[in-house]
């Protein structure tokens, strides 16, 4: 039988996915409920922006920077395992350590003298942060192939190129993915602070409650990136053990 890729929302994901939903679709109704927490405040509701606007903009800024990490990352961690680039492999290791060291916030500030204000800093401070995670489960992954597997690959008359995408990569995948999860994961967190430089996300409540002494915006802001997290990691683990089986049936 084929797998059916609606199959990675059955259960724990379904139910935390609806429960998402509901978070960004019912918080501008959710006013009594908060006032009734914090009677003190005149206005219990982030309404700058709606939450739908502040989700999908935060999404679109994770997953613009993710597939940007994923090129990036898997090429390096590719080319670090070629022959061609194996005296890179320390530059290569280097490079994305430093991006690693370096706080998003730090990244931040470099950017927006040069980019301005926005999505742009973001999305370069995203990148930054979350190419090292990928390069070393690219590395690790690649690495960890049996090199009999490899030789029958040769024997057996495929390219290098065949083998890497036929064999390599295949078998890889589960590792490799484990690199992309956390750098995704990372990245939902770490895009909060994009709003201190203007760029529209579910930080914005956050860093405004922050400031306003307002903590029924961060809560909203809060719970929403919390339930976005999770969900993407529940389904992340779902689609590794799908990979975790097809390597072992390979």
């Amino acid at each position: 039988m084929t797998a059916r890729p609606w199959r990675l929302l059955d259960g724990a994901p379904l139910w935390l996915g609806l429960a998402l939903l509901g978070a960004i679709v019912l918080m501008p109704w959710l006013g009594p409920l908060f006032h009734a927490w914090f009677p003190a405040l005149e206005r219990p509701i982030y309404q700058r922006a709606s939450f739908v606007t502040l989700t999908t903009s935060h999404i679109g800024l994770v997953a613009a920077s993710s597939i940007v990490v994923v090129l990036v990352g898997v090429g390096a961690g590719i080319f670090a395992t070629r022959p061609a680039g194996r005296d890179f492999v320390g530059l290569i290791d280097a490079l994305t350590g430093i991006g690693q060291t370096f706080p998003p916030t730090a990244v931040l500030a470099l950017s927006v003298p040069m980019l301005g204000y926005g999505a742009l800093p973001t999305l370069v401070a995203l990148t930054a942060y979350g190419v090292l995670p990928v390069v070393e489960t690219t590395v690790a992954g690649l690495r960890g192939v049996a090199p009999s597997i490899c030789e029958a690959a040769d024997g057996a008359g495929f390219t290098p190129l065949g083998r890497l995408l036929r064999i390599e990569l295949p078998l890889a995948a589960p590792v490799i993915l484990s690199g992309i999860r956390t750098a995704v994961i990372i990245n939902i967190g770490t895009a909060t602070i994009g709003s201190t430089v203007g760029a529209l996300t579910l930080g914005s409540p956050i860093i405004e409650g922050l400031s306003g002494s307002n903590p029924a915006y961060v809560i909203q802001g809060a719970v929403v990136v919390g339930l976005l997290a999770i969900v993407v990691d529940v389904l992340f683990e779902r689609l590794n053990r799908r990979l975790l089986r097809r390597a072992r049936l390979a």
